[in-house]
């Protein structure tokens, strides 16, 4: 019942046969439910492609919420989070916004905006600092508050 759903896209990676081979590494996949990963999940991929081209750069951080209680499957015993994450950071020559998704691991038909969280509640929730390196002043204006109205959702 679960997809060894890719961090780093498949499809991003088709500019060559070595990047498409090795985007199939273990360290790029995780188990993901096949209706989240065939769904919301490619539904938010495929967004994330079209501001690539809207936008001069584009930074994306994407992983699981790891805890010490995750569920298992198979011999290896390979946890499986209950949530996945993607924080976009994009730049261009005006001014920079970020957004980020919080997903539960399963099928939904919700609207991707209902999973956008601020960037400050998600560091919290998972401990990682993501923009460590930006000038303090434009890390709080992008981290407080996730605008999704900024961002083209057509």
């Amino acid at each position: 019942g679960y997809d060894r759903g890719h961090l780093a896209p498949a499809g991003d990676m088709k500019y060559n046969s070595t990047a498409m081979s090795e985007s199939f590494y273990m360290s790029n996949m995780s188990p993901q439910s096949s209706s989240f990963n065939r769904g919301i999940w490619k539904r938010l991929e495929s967004r994330v492609r079209k501001w690539v081209s809207q936008a001069d750069s584009l930074y994306i951080v994407t992983g699981p919420k790891l805890n010490m209680k995750l569920n298992t499957i198979g011999p290896n015993e390979v946890s499986v989070p209950d949530y996945y994450y993607k924080v976009i950071l994009k730049f261009n020559q005006s001014h920079s916004d970020a957004i980020a998704f919080l997903m539960p691991n399963k099928a939904s038909k919700s609207d991707l905006t209902d999973y956008v969280i601020a960037i400050d509640a998600l560091e919290q929730n998972l401990g990682i600092d993501f923009f460590h390196k930006l000038d303090d002043s434009l890390q709080t204006i992008i981290e407080k508050k996730s605008d999704h109205t900024k961002w083209l959702w057509r």
